[in-house]
């Protein structure tokens, strides 16, 4: 096979940085972020390092979903802004020379879009077919069930919910107030491209990630998922129904629409660990995606049954770098492109989560992280709050009843009906594992200045006079210690170390953004060592060496046949996470060094 190099794109080399609107900044004092609150923070991003951010939904939505069930897709959330406030913010973020993306929500909307309530009507209603209705089955003694056995992804219950006017079920993979479109009707999928689409792209926006991308084909028979899961008979479904057989067909028809805007693309692909399935979608020649979320990293060490289902680090590390390096695999030898991403809106912190957030050491460890990101392959996602190392609420002064997710609320609400409301054991088990992985750690509100009142969420309110209300969610318990204020101009900062990373990021884009990656010691329980190659022989190499425990640790100088280089090289250390304290094959805990391979 003959490798080409990867076609250089300004978006490969892009850092992409997410905005979860509710919790990002608040410039009126309602207590919930908005739209203008964003736009007063555009200076701060670009000093990032930032080229396109992304907005989560701020469509209009009974945010049931925190948006992601949207009623309206031409419309915005009220307490958000208006639909010239976001066109404000996108001519703004284009004067800084950045662009801007979108949520595309299309494989749902909420039951409130006057598409389902004209649908859920009658049986005879115009838009009936637009969402996915069936029947009812029976079982032997005549108690109706649903058509299959598939599991929403919110809590353990059906994904399919019973509408008594029409006497039929919907399906909802997601919450119940997420009925799913119909994809197989042409007249659907025209509304939802002019709709979602086309109306945003008028307005200037550069293009979209696009959620649940592989979910909009579902098999036509619908047919009952294995059971993995038997003290329920509802089963997780995600492999029976994602990447279904006429998904292409439908990317395709998007991808004619975004190619003439010129937008770009990011799938989330769930349920799809086969690396040559991945490269269906993101291919060049398939002209579908320009670039998808693997969750191979971030779903390490969830539950086998339900996410919620497992302890705390209950991994090792061959088994992160297993996963890293499927995703970096997508990229070699193929003209297929992926991300390099450890948090996002729907993720816990990655401090907490994959290395050591204890006071004494969280620091070093979010620079150990950020390391590691800038030297992977792919274009690279930042998430808010990311950049300044923020870690997971503590469980001490964080208590359960301040997670507000449906997906924690749900799972909680799971355990209490199947354990019993008194068994502290199995509710103490289930925090436990929402304290690790829940969704609303990274959606407590971003500390701006700890110093401030809510850590400053609204302090641009508060120094207008204003009333200002305590934020949606409760404010981070640790703001007075990680905050944005007290990290702008600490050059030992983990928002410094981010902003150089970035820098020698895009300095070194030959390798760490389109180079190959190789782990050298994956079964090393405490050590990532990885190499960058070039696509084509040539004498540049980086090597990249990652301590992951609390502790010192040596390390041996590869050989040269494991650096793929023909005589003993000289390793020059140009980047470290501890500057001008580092050694050749001496890690401090939590050190992180790259060598250039000479």
């Amino acid at each position: 096979m003959t490798v080409t190099d990867h076609e250089r794109q300004w978006w490969k080399q892009a850092v992409v940085y997410q905005i979860y609107p509710a919790s990002f900044c608040d410039s009126n004092g309602d207590g919930i972020g908005d739209i203008p609150g964003i736009t007063s923070k555009l200076d701060y991003i670009a000093s990032l390092g930032v080229d396109v951010i992304w907005i989560c939904p701020m469509y209009d939505s009974p945010q049931v979903d925190m948006g992601y069930d949207i009623s309206n897709y031409e419309d915005v959330y009220r307490p958000y802004g208006t639909v010239q406030d976001m066109e404000a913010l996108i001519q703004e973020t284009h004067a800084r020379g950045m662009r801007i993306m979108l949520d595309l929500v299309i494989n749902h909307t909420s039951d409130q879009h006057a598409w389902f309530k004209e649908s859920r009507a009658s049986k005879d209603s115009p838009k009936r077919d637009w969402y996915i209705w069936r029947p009812a089955k029976y079982s032997p003694d005549g108690k109706r069930l649903p058509p299959n056995n598939w599991r929403s992804n919110f809590g353990g219950g059906s994904a399919w919910e019973w509408d008594e006017q029409t006497q039929e079920y919907y399906l909802h993979l997601f919450a119940t107030e997420q009925p799913d479109l119909n994809w197989e009707n042409p007249e659907t999928r025209r509304a939802i491209y002019a709709s979602a689409m086309e109306f945003w792209l008028d307005r200037g926006v550069d293009g979209f990630r696009i959620d649940t991308v592989n979910m909009y084909s579902k098999p036509p028979t619908l047919p009952d998922a294995p059971v993995v899961d038997p003290k329920t008979p509802y089963q997780p479904a995600g492999m029976v129904y994602c990447n279904g057989p006429r998904m292409h067909e439908f990317l395709g028809e998007m991808n004619a629409i975004l190619t003439e805007y010129g937008a770009i693309t990011v799938g989330e692909l769930p349920w799809t660990p086969d690396t040559q399935r991945v490269l269906q979608y993101v291919s060049a020649k398939a002209k579908q995606l320009n670039m998808v979320f693997q969750f191979d990293v971030v779903d390490v060490g969830i539950g086998k049954t339900h996410k919620f289902a497992t302890t705390p680090k209950n991994f090792a590390l061959p088994d992160f770098k297993a996963a890293v390096g499927l995703t970096q695999a997508l990229m070699r030898g193929s003209d297929g492109w992926s991300t390099v991403f450890l948090e996002n809106h729907d993720q816990a912190r990655s401090v907490s989560r994959f290395a050591d957030d204890r006071p004494e050491h969280r620091v070093r460890a979010a620079k150990l992280l950020a390391l590691m990101e800038a030297c992977l392959s792919g274009t690279q996602y930042i998430y808010q709050g990311q950049e300044i190392g923020l870690v997971n609420a503590p469980k001490e002064s964080y208590p359960v009843e301040n997670y507000l997710d449906i997906d924690s609320l749900s799972f909680y609400k799971m355990v209490k009906e199947r354990y019993g409301v008194d068994n502290k054991a199995e509710l103490d088990k289930a925090f436990d594992a929402l304290q690790y992985m829940a969704r609303d750690h990274a959606r407590i509100p971003m500390p701006w200045n700890g110093k401030a009142k809510y850590g400053g969420f609204s302090e641009a309110a508060e120094e207008a006079g204003k009333e200002v209300k305590e934020p949606w969610m409760k404010p981070h318990p640790l703001a007075a210690q990680i905050d944005v204020a007290s990290q702008l101009d600490d050059p030992d900062s983990v928002l410094a170390f981010w902003r150089k990373m970035l820098r020698f990021r895009q300095q070194h884009a030959d390798l760490l953004v389109y180079g190959d990656f190789r782990d050298l010691r994956p079964q090393d329980k405490d050590l990532f060592i990885f190499i960058k190659e070039p696509r084509h022989h040539g004498v540049d190499r980086m090597l990249v060496v990652l301590n992951f425990t609390s502790e010192e640790r040596t390390w041996e100088t590869p050989s040269p046949e494991e650096l793929g280089v023909l005589k003993a090289p000289e390793l020059v250390l140009i980047m470290s996470t501890h500057p001008g304290k580092s050694r050749e094959g001496q890690l401090a805990a939590f050190e992180g060094q790259v060598y250039l391979v000479i």
